[in-house]
């Protein structure tokens, strides 16, 4: 069987850096960060006080106070990418076979402030077992899943993916497959994360994962910099809607972009610490490749996973040489956490919009704040430090790792009929 080819139709983005994808994309490119001190909560006696935050967004732009008490903010910020995907991809919901129609999100943590609130109120209170009637709804991390299919009337397949880190890469992986072996027309993927609160900030602490740069949180997230100590924790959501191409093409649809193919591998290392020689990276990578049925020679871009932290960063830039061999030098390498942080479950999603917008617009956006060379990490690759740097990008990959030593890659490419 012949796999049908899928393409990419429609973006929506809400992020540290903008509320829509243009915004998104722009502060992408002019190298702006994302990180400030935390506002969610009284973040004072913290080792670390600031994040990525989402700014200005107010939920009633896009539902009522009434729904919004319902739904846990991982699941409000996936309902706000989704509508700007859909707008963006134009597709007319009343001439289309909803049954072939689904939503494959992700998410690492999904409703984790709801869980946090509810245990709260339980220990200030008097012992009595009151729960919100909606504390499992908003928690359960399926949930943004099924409020998309809800409000768009989306029949086909339902589900959420959780891979810590990797998980929405993950969900944009089985999306892919699903279309290509002809079981659905289009797909809503991506994924959403709320995690700047007491318990993620404190979680990730108490590991010792993030940076504690607290004088200069704009510069914290410095991936390839010697002095990387840690990620930057970052919030928001990515949409995408992949769709089959014929399908595409009969309604007049807008691509973007190709999907050409992915990969998924784990490390079996560590629940926390990737491969120190990149084993799972470089599988991944290679599997992507033979998936796209492309030469390493064809990659223009790699969007790193790139989290800032002291072993991801030395062995990602391991795996790329690796796998690419000479070409690894001719490439540009770059890691936008270094503006927006580290989305967990959603970054893969906004990555994977930042590498289709580099196609798009053949320009690579900068990995900033860097300002020591790593006497482990080689500067003979093209980082694309601290300055966006134009070029032709005819395809782009994008890595995702997770906690668990899950590892994810996708390749997209300029579409060409």
């Amino acid at each position: 069987m012949e796999k049908k080819r899928v393409v990419v139709t429609g973006l929506g983005a809400l992020t540290p850096l903008g509320n829509t994808v243009d915004t998104y994309w722009d502060n992408l490119i002019a190298g702006k960060s994302g990180a400030d001190y935390i506002t969610k909560f009284d973040a004072s006696l913290f080792k670390t006080q600031f994040a990525c935050e989402v700014k200005g967004f107010d939920p009633l732009d896009i539902m009522d106070r009434k729904e919004v008490r319902k739904l846990d903010l991982f699941s409000v910020y996936a309902m706000a990418t989704a509508k700007e995907a859909f707008d963006d991809s134009k597709i007319n919901l009343e001439t289309v076979n909803l049954n072939r129609a689904g939503v494959v999100w992700g998410s690492g943590i999904g409703g984790m402030k709801t869980f946090q609130d509810e245990c709260f109120n339980y220990k200030d209170g008097d012992g009595s077992p009151r729960f919100n009637p909606f504390f499992v709804p908003k928690m359960i991390v399926d949930i943004a899943a099924g409020h998309i299919s809800i409000k768009y009337g989306l029949k086909g397949p339902n589900y959420v993916t959780v891979s810590a880190c990797a998980s929405s890469t993950n969900a944009i992986i089985d999306a892919l497959m699903l279309i290509q072996l002809g079981k659905c027309d289009f797909i809503v993927t991506g994924g959403s994360e709320a995690g700047v609160n007491i318990a993620g900030i404190g979680g990730f602490n108490a590991l010792k994962a993030l940076s504690t740069r607290n004088d200069t949180p704009q510069t914290a997230s410095r991936p390839f910099d010697a002095t990387r100590d840690g990620f930057v924790l970052g919030e928001g959501s990515g949409c995408l809607i992949l769709e089959e191409l014929e399908h595409a093409k009969a309604r007049g649809a807008k691509i973007y972009a190709e999907v050409i193919g992915g990969g998924l591998t784990a490390d079996a290392h560590h629940i926390t610490a990737p491969h120190p020689e990149g084993h799972g990276a470089i599988s991944v990578m290679r599997q992507s490749l033979d998936d796209a049925g492309m030469s390493p020679e064809e990659i223009d871009y790699i969007n790193v996973h790139g989290t800032s932290t002291p072993l991801g960063d030395i062995a990602e830039t391991k795996a790329i040489k690796e796998v690419f061999g000479s070409h690894a030098f001719n490439l540009n390498i770059s890691s936008t956490k270094s503006m927006t942080g580290h989305l967990l479950g959603a970054a893969g999603a906004i990555e994977a919009i930042a590498s289709i917008k580099a196609v798009e617009n053949n320009i690579v956006p900068p990995t900033i704040n860097f300002e020591h060379e790593d006497d482990q990490i080689d500067y003979n690759l093209n980082l694309t430090l601290n300055k966006a740097q134009k070029r032709t990008v005819n395809a782009a990959l994008s890595n995702t790792f997770g906690f668990g030593g899950h590892n994810t890659s996708i390749i997209v490419k300029k579409f060409h009929d």
